[in-house]
């Protein structure tokens, strides 16, 4: 029970990360790198540049994860070239976010970083 409010509570604080982050239209570029992080994340991808102007994405998707290293420098990669569309940001980037233990604990830290909030240590 307390592992599914934890949970809640981690993706309940990203989504108001994620509204805060993109309500302006100047957007700053430490949320750009909350967006890209994101966007990293839950599409596996090497390198995600975001046109906030042309509400276009475009990223590179590792096709094999064994092949890719985040650690080394990465010479040989096997990627597809991704561009997407999105019309609301905030709906799109709130699509992103996954449930699993892994995609959590991404977002803890991500909450950590970018709003100075310690999820884990929050009182429920």
């Amino acid at each position: 029970m307390g592992n599914s409010r934890l949970t809640m509570r981690i993706l309940m604080e990203m989504e108001n990360l994620i509204t805060r982050s993109s309500a302006n239209q100047n957007i700053t570029s430490r949320f750009q790198d909350l967006h890209k992080s994101i966007l990293r994340k839950h599409y596996n991808a090497a390198d995600v540049e975001i046109d906030y102007h042309r509400h276009r994405i475009k990223m590179d998707v590792v096709l094999n994860d064994k092949e890719y290293d985040p650690k080394t420098v990465n010479t040989v990669v096997s990627t597809i070239p991704v561009n997407l569309f999105y019309e609301h940001l905030t709906a799109f980037l709130k699509t992103c976010l996954a449930q699993d233990v892994k995609s959590l604990a991404f977002y803890a830290r991500l909450l950590k970083q970018y709003s100075n909030k310690d999820i884990t240590f929050m009182a429920i």
